[in-house]
């Protein structure tokens, strides 16, 4: 059985899709090829057996690049592992339940307050965070959990607590501040640690409880803050908007400051987003939310 090779088996009844490179491409016909073997030695499987085959291979694929990812390098953050059917040329997404897919950032509009966002954690590693605000009648009081006992992270949510106080006029002129109690809470809902660059995604979060009105649909916020005001370019881009579109983000708003690191974004992963661009921090709120 050594010198037999089931691995054309796929090209019968299938092509795989563009995000596989060459080793992909090798690995998956490897694997295919010796569950035939084993499974149908005898060379007489149907088309639903090739298929059952073909998905277990990109879903083992998959996860070895899950781990290459931790790694680094952006080759290894093309896992959205597909085939088409030659006969009815749909394409079919193979996903593995480990990674949730696409509803860590569900369709449709959220509540307001609640911010979804992609930094860099302590690691060095992206991210997906949602920031959660609740606001109730109060006297300005801010209250915060869910922030990993970090100082570092109580400080970029003090601070972007203190820039929307000092700007709340600008955000909104009917809305005070010193009326409500705020309680903000962030989720990391992929466990990959402490967020370093919070402020931005907080006062988003901020404005979206004050004013009620809940971030576009599917909208990640990127980017960061200084207390002055000053915004600070996206570290990671092209990593930050791959994890952005794995999560099921399809908007995004990125700093002006990030403009010149466009080019290195694979435009087939650009393309995937409606992007805007924002020149100061209330600019971000504007974009965020989707008001004038």
């Amino acid at each position: 059985m050594r010198k037999r090779s089931f691995a054309d088996a796929i090209d019968q009844y299938f092509r795989l899709g563009d995000n596989l490179n060459q080793r992909d491409v090798i690995a998956v016909r490897k694997t295919v090829s010796g569950l035939l073997k084993l499974l149908y030695p005898h060379g007489e499987y149907q088309k639903d057996d090739v298929r059952q085959c073909l998905e277990y291979a990109l879903q083992v694929r998959r996860r070895v690049k899950e781990q290459l990812k931790k790694i680094g390098g952006m080759e290894f953050y093309d896992v959205h592992f597909s085939y088409i059917d030659k006969e009815t040329l749909e394409e079919h997404f193979v996903s593995v339940k480990e990674q949730g897919g696409g509803g860590l950032i569900p369709e449709g509009l959220g509540k307001p307050g609640v911010v979804h966002t992609i930094g860099l954690s302590d690691k060095g590693m992206p991210g997906v965070y949602r920031i959660e605000l609740q606001v109730t009648a109060g006297s300005g009081k801010l209250a915060m959990s869910g922030l990993w006992n970090s100082t570092s992270a109580k400080e970029q949510v003090k601070m972007a607590f203190d820039y929307f106080k000092a700007n709340a006029s600008r955000i909104s002129g009917s809305s005070k501040v010193l009326e409500h109690d705020f309680h903000l809470h962030v989720v990391d809902l992929q466990n990959t640690g402490v967020l370093r660059d919070l402020a931005l995604a907080g006062l988003v979060a901020f404005a979206s409880g004050l004013l009620g009105r809940p971030t576009q649909s599917q909208m990640v916020v990127l980017g960061d803050m200084s207390l002055g005001g000053s915004l600070k370019p996206v570290e990671n881009l092209a990593e930050c908007l791959q994890v952005a579109f794995d999560a099921g983000g399809k908007r995004v708003t990125l700093p002006m400051a990030s403009a010149a690191d466009i080019p290195t974004i694979p435009a087939e992963l650009f393309t995937k987003f409606q992007t805007s661009f924002y020149a100061e921090p209330v600019d971000a709120v504007v974009k965020a939310l989707g008001v004038e």
